[in-house]
């Protein structure tokens, strides 16, 4: 059994998808629907804004033809390495996952799921409607990010 984590992202006032959520959502139920995810898991608790991130994702997958009976919610977690955690803590049988998020994201994502013992693979969300300005901060963000995951794995030994 293949599982999809969709990794949070923002809640918007009245309990709307932030466009990374959505894209993350949407990505995620093509990869359920291509027979690449036998099961998805919604990650990320409650932000600024409810409802938790992952009853988010639910919607807009039963939206998108997903069975209900094929999602799993992880409704605490406010961070990637919190994201991962807590879904394994869901499904301890997890070995392997397919990381459902922004492609430049999913290097840090897949190195972090490895640090917590998982075989990871990753599948990028469109980027499509970012502009050029949005795509060079976002991945300006998760440079630094990944540089201070790394030295926070090695220094857990």
């Amino acid at each position: 059994m293949t599982t999809a984590l969709i990794l949070g992202a923002a809640v918007w006032p009245g309990g709307q998808p932030s466009p990374a959520l959505r894209r993350r959502s949407e990505q995620a139920a093509r990869a359920f629907h291509a027979g690449r995810a036998d099961r998805i898991i919604c990650c990320g608790g409650v932000g600024r804004h409810g409802p938790s991130e992952a009853e988010v994702m639910r919607d807009l997958l039963v939206a998108a033809g997903v069975p209900e009976g094929a999602i799993l919610l992880e409704t605490r977690s406010s961070t990637t390495w919190e994201n991962i955690a807590e879904a394994r803590a869901l499904c301890p049988e997890l070995q392997e996952v397919l990381l459902v998020s922004d492609g430049y994201h999913l290097p840090r994502a897949r190195l972090i799921a490895r640090a917590q013992g998982l075989v990871a693979r990753g599948e990028a969300a469109s980027t499509e409607g970012l502009s050029p300005r949005q795509k060079r901060r976002a991945v300006l963000r998760e440079a630094a990010a990944f540089l201070k995951t790394g030295w926070q794995i090695l220094r857990r030994g």
